[in-house]
């Protein structure tokens, strides 16, 4: 085995782990935290596929700023830990059909699908030149920007709305 396949298959321990870890920790700060080792991740599995710049993307905006607005709204919010609730008589074999749907579709794919087309192979040196990064933030900024503004007003509406929703239910006033 080559030292890549070796690599591979320990990210893929730490992401399945840090996946299964984020959501069966009762702790939102927790779950957050492991959510942010599995960004860190993927982050890693793209500069093992040649493209640091989407690897430093992914560390910066998603483990950086989204983890940084996540764990900003649950400390806001007091929800670091989950309530014990009640679980309604059908969630549970719902969730056991589901579970089992998702891994006989798995089973599927990797046994009749799995087989790859061809060999992967690096990408050109000249990709990830600055010049190129130059276009793409230039294209990012001018071409695109309406949708990044759009998003980022959509998440400061939906983070403004569960702060004034939780807020009701603490206080006892609706």
């Amino acid at each position: 085995m080559s030292i890549d396949i070796i690599l591979f298959l320990l990210l893929a321990a730490v992401a399945i782990a840090t996946a299964l870890g984020m959501l069966l920790s009762r702790n939102a700060v927790y779950s957050a935290l492991f959510l942010v080792l599995n960004f860190a991740t993927v982050a890693v599995y793209y500069l093992l596929l040649g493209a640091p710049f989407i690897a430093m993307a992914q560390i910066t905006v998603y483990a950086g700023a989204i983890m940084v607005l996540f764990l900003f709204v649950i400390m806001l919010l007091g929800a670091e830990q989950l309530a014990p609730g009640k679980a309604l008589p059908w969630q549970k074999p719902l969730a056991a059909l589901l579970a089992f749907v998702l891994v006989a579709e798995t089973v599927y794919l990797l046994a009749f699908r799995g087989v790859p087309a061809g060999n992967v192979i690096q990408p050109e040196a000249g990709v990830n030149s600055v010049e190129l990064i130059r276009q793409l933030g230039g294209a990012l900024f001018n071409e695109y920007l309406l949708p990044f503004e759009i998003i980022s007003i959509l998440l400061l509406v939906a983070m403004v709305g569960a702060i004034i929703l939780t807020k009701q239910e603490k206080g006892g006033q609706k």
